[in-house]
């Protein structure tokens, strides 16, 4: 029998560890199953040999097309794809692959996303035409799942895939980490209370300042290493920059705290069990540390700040590893409309 053949479209090959560690473990799902699997990539050649899956570049708009016509489904997401606070363009995008598939007569699923905020009337109008038209729909929040509940839909809220990732065997290494990023309005001031606050309570441990995609994070990360150095020229210091997913997993496993600003890094180390401080930056970060009862503060809330970092030395780990095992993404009701739909 043919092997049924899925085309992948999200922000791949842009080097963000959360996406592409949703695309780990999404394709790693698809081959043991044996589909026949082509991503939609910024870096084609990076993708392919590190998922071992086929890959076309993300404006090769022929190449995109071409892929699609032989594909049997398009499956658009994870991540937050059909939102215009990024840029207009970028909904447009996303929203122009969906549209060629289904021109072509082909299925669509919608993985694991998170749609919206979309300002934008027309950007609107066109994510609920192309949405009614997809044959399955699924959400990893609720204020998206609502969203499109409103718009008539019918989606279902799922777990994030990254729960899914495998872990290494976690290991006490006297390291703490601080993940950050850039972030409007993410000041000096902020950064130093910080920077205080990290070297009060671990002074004798090495602190990992970890950059989750560099275009974004080196900068700031570089910034607070001469904060802490600045404050103190003892401190032990490391910038990590953006390594392979395999890499960011195995670093993790030797940190005794992690202070986070991104979603997945937090995700991942409370997969670990490991105490986690969360700088809410975003509306699913604050949900996560609340889910959790790990402690956080919004961004720049420095009072916020000098108030609850000391919740991060009582954090119940034994509490956290309970409730991730509630977490893991199910595959099975995806797979079964995958298997649903017909060779085109």
């Amino acid at each position: 029998m043919k092997k049924k053949h899925i085309a992948v479209s999200g922000y791949y090959g842009f080097d963000n560890f959360g996406d592409e560690a949703i695309l780990k473990v999404l394709t790693k799902e698809l081959k043991t199953l044996g589909f026949d699997v082509t991503v939609i990539s910024k870096n084609p050649q990076k993708t392919s040999e590190n998922l071992g899956v086929n890959s076309v570049y993300t404006f090769a708009i022929a190449d995109i097309v071409k892929t699609l016509k032989t594909s049997d489904v398009l499956v658009s997401g994870g991540g937050s794809l059909l939102q215009d606070v990024t840029s207009l363009k970028s909904l447009f995008y996303y929203l122009f692959v969906i549209y060629a598939a289904l021109i072509l007569g082909k299925d669509v699923i919608i993985f694991a996303q998170g749609i919206g905020p979309i300002n934008n009337w027309f950007g609107r109008f066109l994510t609920k035409l192309c949405l009614k038209k997809c044959k399955y729909i699924t959400v990893r929040d609720e204020k998206s799942l609502k969203r499109l509940q409103e718009w008539k839909l019918n989606p279902v809220l799922v777990s994030d895939p990254v729960w899914n990732v495998e872990t290494a065997e976690y290991s006490h290494k006297n390291k703490v980490g601080v993940q950050l990023r850039s972030w409007d309005g993410l000041d000096i001031d902020y950064l130093r209370a910080l920077a205080v606050q990290v070297l009060a309570e671990f002074k004798d441990k090495e602190i990992c300042i970890y950059s989750f995609q560099d275009a974004l994070d080196l900068k700031v990360c570089e910034l607070f290493k001469s904060i802490l150095t600045e404050l103190d020229r003892y401190a032990k210091v490391t910038v990590i920059p953006a390594m392979t997913i395999d890499e960011t997993i195995q670093s993790f496993a030797g940190l005794d705290y992690l202070v986070a600003m991104r979603y997945h890094a937090v995700l991942l180390a409370l997969k670990y069990g490991i105490p986690t401080y969360a700088i809410s930056y975003d509306e699913k970060v604050e949900k996560i540390a609340k889910r959790f009862e790990i402690p956080y503060s919004n961004l720049n809330d420095c009072c916020e700040l000098l108030k609850n970092f000391k919740q991060l030395l009582v954090v119940d780990t034994e509490k956290i590893k309970s409730k991730t095992r509630e977490c893991a993404f199910d595959f099975e009701p995806f797979l079964n409309v995958l298997e649903s739909i017909n060779h085109q």
